[in-house]
């Protein structure tokens, strides 16, 4: 085989490898989520803990942010281990904070929901994947969107308006369907620019941040939908 085609075999192997494993990480942390929501709600006692007292909430709350900004920040500084440890307890604590959806919504809608949302994100994960457009400016844009998302979701605790809530899960939609896709070619072209540092040893820690955001653009997306078809228990 001619070195051409032998370096391109070995450089595909380490693309199709780094890619798999972002999406392993992304799978593994969104079940470890579903699992720890499931059993939290389950338990009385738990339900008790969790939401019977505002500080421990706010801690969970201002703990999970805290990991998102390290591995997004400092992830280069971690050991592989450090970060996938992070990863993982970030997905296990977005798991007792999200446990709520159990308690407000029906099985049945949070069911067909996550798989309204699974089917979105596969579609704009694969357009972003085979677009030949660049969506890096795009990416700046939706990051506006969601730091308005933020501000009207803070605005509305206090005001707690209904037509408020809804046109943010609109928007919600909107701005994480574009991240989703941003995001995945992010990913690419990683995988793609960078497969000697990708054989160096770092495979793990950029599938773990790659992981981190798709994870959060699933959630994001799934949560916004729910709030837009999911049926509540009243």
């Amino acid at each position: 085989m001619p070195v051409n085609a032998m370096e391109q075999t070995r450089t595909e192997a380490l693309v199709n490898e780094f890619v798999r494993s972002v999406y392993n990480w992304m799978a593994v942390g969104l079940g470890l989520t579903g699992v720890v929501a499931w059993y939290v709600s389950s338990s009385p006692a738990a339900i008790q803990m969790v939401f019977g007292n505002r500080i421990l909430f706010f801690v969970l709350i201002i703990a999970q942010l805290g990991m998102v900004f390290s591995l997004s920040g400092m992830i280069s500084r971690m050991s592989a281990g450090t970060a996938t440890g992070l990863f993982v307890l970030y997905s296990a604590l977005n798991g007792v904070t999200f446990s709520f959806i159990f308690l407000v919504y029906t099985q049945t809608s949070i069911v067909s929901t996550f798989f309204v949302c699974a089917g979105t994100f596969l579609a704009c994960s694969i357009y972003g994947w085979t677009t030949k457009r660049d969506l890096t400016s795009f990416g700046g844009f939706f990051m506006m969107g969601l730091i308005g998302i933020i501000v009207a979701s803070l605005v509305n605790l206090f005001i707690r308006s209904s037509g408020l809530s809804m046109m943010i899960s609109y928007i919600g939609v909107f701005v994480f369907v574009g991240l989703t896709a941003y995001d995945t070619q992010k990913i690419k072209h990683l995988a793609m620019t960078q497969p000697g540092d990708l054989e160096a040893g770092v495979v793990r820690k950029g599938a773990i941040l790659g992981a981190l955001s798709l994870y959060l653009d699933f959630i994001n997306l799934f949560l916004m939908l729910l709030r837009i078809f999911g049926q509540t228990r009243e």
